[in-house]
């Protein structure tokens, strides 16, 4: 839940807006500038209007050094940040040959796997040399390897699901397969803040949608009830079927799903429940099996488990895990499996390699280790930034925390004067959040060390204080008895 204080709120409203009355003062001087320079193409329509690009020419541009910064080295804890300059105030972006090692606090490297492991690496190399970088064909025709039978059944075994089937891209998995479950004639209620994947899935379905309160199950049961109700516009027939969409971990917020409720309000009114896992599987639960795990769901009471490799896994692509019967559905119906490449095979070696470490069928420990590391390293630093006094956003055990901004001149001052002081960090602004609600969000690995985490919250703290971005008061530091005594 975000606390905006309300002079924040006035500030952050006031900078907008005067943001926006230059824009349209320089935009409207500038029709006359270019009167005679049209560059648009004789008797076609301006392909870019002006109010279509206003935030992108008159607010992102002048900050864009904060966004698409490339990397150069593989997205461990640490990794090389390749330095720009601009000579033509931020419009374009010059690369050069130097580089920066910074911590690294926006990957989605939750277990470590993104860099060279001991056990993945070597059968990536080795599955490389076997099947090449890409099957160059789709599922259907010449796209499936042994590999992608193996983790198929190895994905449905981990999560709890009579079987599965992969996707070559996490976003497609959600945009792709929704529009194959339902279409005209059904109900698709959606959490007001699941990802635009999911957004446009529905979308693109033909389906009737509607939103409910952010991880409100109350507000889920009244929606349901209503729609139940009302039935089909127009018609008013009975809704041919109704699926409920959340996520497990709400990647703008950190926020753990609450799937327990969510649930018993789905099978109260007959309505299937479909479950994002892409944040969630594998970066939490006991044995890293995601939100149902961790809220002691049964991964049965869940009719679609979607998710994604390219977080805890260290991968790309995706998965939806589901009855053998859905899942045979999609295998004829998905475009996303009938007509795109299959997932390249060393992508697919390495989610196996990755799940069996998670499992500890490698020989070793080092799974659970890993898990038990990103609960660790999650708690601490969000227990500690709260202390410092920044309005953090989530749950414990979530390794998403996003650091509330708000104003529109503290994201880039942020994000620079982290970058400055050799921390990484993603800066997070409109349309991805609403206008008002900007934030940085810090992205927690098993792979930092609490050296790594100590360093990085002296940073945040020291350019906290810098940029005004300490909404609350912070904890006076706790005396143990020794130092109290020491004091007497």
């Amino acid at each position: 839940m975000v606390r905006l204080p309300y002079t924040t709120a006035l500030t952050t409203l006031f900078s907008y807006g005067l943001l926006f009355a230059f824009g349209q003062l320089r935009d409207f001087f500038r029709k006359f500038i270019d009167w005679f320079k049209d560059k648009n193409i004789k008797g076609y329509a301006p392909i870019c209007l002006g109010l279509e690009d206003f935030y992108v020419r008159r607010l992102y541009l002048r900050i864009q050094d904060c966004f698409s910064r490339p990397i150069a080295s593989a997205p461990d804890s640490w990794f090389d940040v390749v330095e720009r300059y601009s000579n033509d105030n931020n419009k374009t972006l010059q690369r050069t040959s130097n580089t920066t090692r910074c911590l690294n606090l926006g990957s989605y490297n939750y277990l470590g796997f993104a860099a060279a492991d001991e056990f993945c690496t070597p059968r990536v190399i080795e599955s490389l040399k076997k099947y090449s970088p890409s099957t160059c064909s789709v599922r259907v025709d010449g796209g499936t390897t042994e590999l992608h039978a193996e983790l198929e059944t190895l994905v449905a075994r981990f999560v709890g699901k009579p079987a599965a089937l992969l996707f070559g891209m996490g976003y497609a998995t959600n945009s792709a397969i929704i529009p194959c479950l339902i279409g005209k004639g059904g109900l698709i209620i959606s959490d007001s803040l699941n990802h635009n994947s999911i957004v446009n899935g529905a979308r693109g379905s033909g389906a009737t949608v509607r939103v409910f309160q952010h991880n409100s199950p109350a507000h889920l049961e009244d929606v349901l009830r209503e729609q139940i109700t009302d039935g089909q516009p127009r018609t008013h027939r009975p809704w041919k079927k109704i699926i409920v969409i959340v996520e497990g971990i709400y990647s703008m917020e950190g926020e753990l799903c609450k799937l327990p409720e969510i649930i018993a309000v789905s099978k109260k009114y007959k309505a299937y429940t479909y479950l994002d896992e892409a944040h969630s599987i594998g970066a939490v639960g006991q044995s890293g099996r995601g939100v149902c795990e961790l809220l002691g769901v049964d991964p049965a009471d869940v009719d679609i488990m979607m998710g994604t490799f390219t977080k805890s896994f260290g991968s790309c692509g995706g998965y939806i895990a589901a009855s053998k019967d859905l899942i045979q559905h999609l295998k004829h119906s998905c475009p996303a499996h009938l007509y795109a490449t299959s997932m390249s095979p060393p992508a697919v070696q390495q989610v196996i390699s990755s799940i069996k470490v998670i499992l500890g069928e490698d020989g070793s420990n080092r799974g659970a280790q890993k898990l038990a590391r990103i609960r660790e390293n999650s708690n601490f630093f969000r227990s500690e930034l709260k202390k410092m006094g920044f309005e953090v956003l989530g749950d414990n055990d979530s390794p998403v925390m996003p650091i509330m901004l708000y104003n529109p001149a503290k994201i880039p001052a942020f994000s620079r004067e982290c970058l400055k002081q050799k921390v990484a960090v993603v800066t997070v602004a409109f349309p991805a959040t609403p206008l008002l609600l900007a934030r940085a969000r810090i992205c927690i690995s098993a792979s930092h060390t609490r050296e790594d985490l100590i360093n990085a919250l002296n940073v945040i703290s020291r350019v906290g204080d810098l940029v005004g971005i300490k909404y609350f008061p912070a904890e006076p530091p706790k005396i143990s008895e020794a130092n109290h005594d020491k004091l007497e």
